[in-house]
């Protein structure tokens, strides 16, 4: 800026009236209307004013006379108090009067609003505090809701840890898992090189699985309805779309009749019906094709996920979906053979994850998660998550009397020992883990026999240890502590392989002996503690079996699977397995491939006594030329 234009702007600051309350009190109406004043213009614009030429003459004929700096200073000094402060006033002013009228529309608006809801009966407070009148208002309900939080609590689910591709990734880089993440979408580019194209898509994401590009888009057959909403806890419910529910009426009478070829049928239309794809996983798992099984129980978990209701979320802890609904009972089936294979490819932390999962969706435990979910804690490293859950989750007994948990507490408090002594910190006010795992001997003694022979135990000083009466001649006394006891030790044995944990089931063990010698009352006072908390005569967990807590699986031979690979009035057509397995020069009913399902072909062609007829085709131009 030109030093005319600073002298001019200065001038007429200075004549401005040096009170502007005055003037604008006085005069209000005609501040308004009137034209703003030259101190409010922009002074932006004045460096646009006027031509160069005449703004250089004019600062050549005025530079005889220049301003001095201290005069300069002094008169920019001048400039807030004279026109910044009117500005501010107004504004300061036209605030106060638009702060009064907002406060009264607010004011208007919650009266109405209050009104609203007062006609419809909803009151309009947090939940905290709707809670909290509630439970004041009866007093089952305050227990009810501490107990549901407490197991919410406990039972919280990590994202993070829930999908195994990111443990995976944890353990063994994210370079490693990428590439079998490329072999594993193989199949698409494959038949892209066969000549056959197929249409890839971004499937939607999901909170359990990655689905990859090649499965088809969800068929929306299935959706979840909310039944009810009774002490904090929303109660859902599987249900199939009214335009497929005739599938399940197909898929039942295969079932029936043993006919794997309609169930595949059924697949090849519908791809993600839940219990057809189990029953291929269960298929493939016997086959000894188990990553063709875990993708078959991904892609269930995938279509059951994206039925959830909008209220329906892991991450919140307010769910039932009751087991006794013949709907949710693959979802349930689903978990627990991903929770098996997440644990046999040993992503052990979200094999925990998906079992608190498992736990949380029915607090009767249908599928016996509590039976291994210690285990998931141990092989995880969670240690002090396993001795909260042991002390906070509800359950009819306590957990410390369950044989599983008797003992991995045990365990969990050597691990925490031993961490706490490269650390320096002390655990002084809680018992040892010798003590603990001397209770859970003298409550479970018959776990040591059948940990030493299902391990197992080798060294010569068990033999020994079990020539003693009290763990020689142990008897469950009863049929379900019985099987509690088959379960953790078909579950656990493999924990009792690491040799420090060896030392201290010997170092209790001896310990337990020696106490028994000095005082044999001690043994009656715990067979009693064992007789009042599993009193029942009746096996109570009967319906888990022994061999889904097991990391074998057995190997179904070739004619047993025979018969489901056919129709049923075809067994009797196949040839015997003798026959089939007497040499090539016997011959073996050929397969029509015309006019057939191709995914019923394609799962066919992986079991290896399939014959599609090129060897009888051989067979008749070899006896033709004879």
């Amino acid at each position: 800026m030109s030093a005319r234009l600073l002298r001019r702007v200065l001038q007429e600051r200075e004549a401005a009236p040096q009170d502007p309350e005055v003037a604008e009190d006085e005069e209000p109406e005609e501040e308004d209307a009137s034209p703003p004043r030259a101190a409010a213009r922009n002074l932006f614009d004045l460096l646009d004013g006027g031509d160069d030429e005449e703004e250089d003459k004019e600062d050549e004929a005025e530079s005889s006379q220049p301003l001095s700096y201290t005069q300069q200073k002094h008169s920019v000094q001048k400039k807030p108090t004279n026109g910044v402060p009117e500005t501010n006033k107004k504004s300061k002013k036209k605030k106060k009067k638009t702060k009064g009228e907002p406060s009264l529309m607010k004011s208007k608006d919650e009266q109405s609003l209050d009104s609203i809801l007062e006609d419809l009966s909803i009151e309009k407070k947090p939940m905290q505090q709707r809670g909290h009148q509630s439970d004041r208002a009866s007093g089952k309900e305050i227990d009810i809701n501490e107990a549901t939080h407490g197991a919410t609590s406990v039972l919280e689910i990590d994202p993070k840890h829930l999908k195994g591709e990111n443990e995976m990734r944890r353990i063994f880089g994210s370079k490693v898992v990428d590439s079998f993440e490329n072999q594993r979408n193989m199949p698409s580019s494959s038949r892209q090189v066969r000549g056959v194209r197929r249409v890839t898509h971004n499937p939607r994401k999901t909170l359990l699985v990655s689905p990859p590009s090649y499965w088809p888009p969800w068929d929306k057959s299935l959706t979840m309805h909310l039944l009810e909403t009774k002490n904090g806890l929303n109660y859902f419910r599987y249900a199939f779309d009214p335009s497929v529910s005739h599938v399940q009426d197909l898929f039942e009478a295969a079932k029936a009749a043993n006919d794997l070829n309609a169930i595949a049928a059924i697949l090849g239309k519908y791809p993600y019906h839940p219990e057809s794809l189990l029953t291929f996983a269960e298929l493939f798992k016997y086959s000894g094709e188990h990553q063709s099984s875990a993708d078959a129980v991904e892609k269930c978990l995938f279509a059951l996920e994206c039925a959830w209701h909008p209220l329906f979320s892991p991450l919140q802890g307010n769910y039932q979906l009751k087991y006794s609904h013949d709907t949710n009972k693959p979802f349930f089936t689903a978990l627990f053979s991903h929770m098996k294979n997440l644990d046999r490819r040993g992503c052990h932390r979200s094999a925990l994850e998906v079992c608190k999962f498992l736990l949380s969706l029915d607090s009767d435990d249908p599928k016996g998660a509590l039976f291994c979910i210690d285990y998931f804690a141990l092989r995880s490293q969670q240690y002090k998550w396993l001795e909260q859950f042991a002390e906070e989750y509800q359950c009819d007994n306590s957990l410390w009397l369950f044989p599983n948990f008797s003992f991995s507490l045990a365990i969990a408090r050597f691990y925490l020992e031993r961490d706490a002594t490269s650390e320096g910190s002390d655990h002084a006010d809680k018992s040892t883990s010798v003590d603990l795992m001397k209770q859970a001997l003298m409550l479970h003694p018959l776990v040591l026999r059948k940990i030493v022979d299902k391990a197992p135990l080798k060294d010569s000083s068990w033999t020994q240890i079990l020539r003693n009466v009290f763990f020689g001649s142990a008897k469950p006394g009863s049929p379900s502590l019985e099987h509690m006891i088959n379960i953790y030790v078909e579950r656990h044995y493999i924990m009792w392989r690491f040799p420090e944990l060896q030392n201290l089931l010997k170092e209790a063990a001896l310990l337990v002996i020696e106490s028994l010698k000095q005082d044999n009352r001690e043994a009656q006072d715990w067979a009693c503690v064992r007789k009042e908390a599993f009193s029942a005569e009746k096996n109570e967990y009967s319906h888990l079996l022994v061999s889904d807590f097991s990391d074998t699986t057995p190997s179904l031979p070739p004619e047993e699977l025979r018969p489901f690979m056919v129709g049923p009035g075809m067994v009797h057509e196949m040839p015997p397995v003798e026959q089939e397995a007497a040499g090539p020069e016997i011959l073996r009913a050929p397969r029509e491939v015309a006019g057939r399902n191709p995914a019923l072909v394609f799962l066919e062609s992986l079991l290896p006594w399939v014959d599609y007829g090129d060897n009888h085709h051989d067979a008749n131009e070899d006896n033709n030329g004879d």
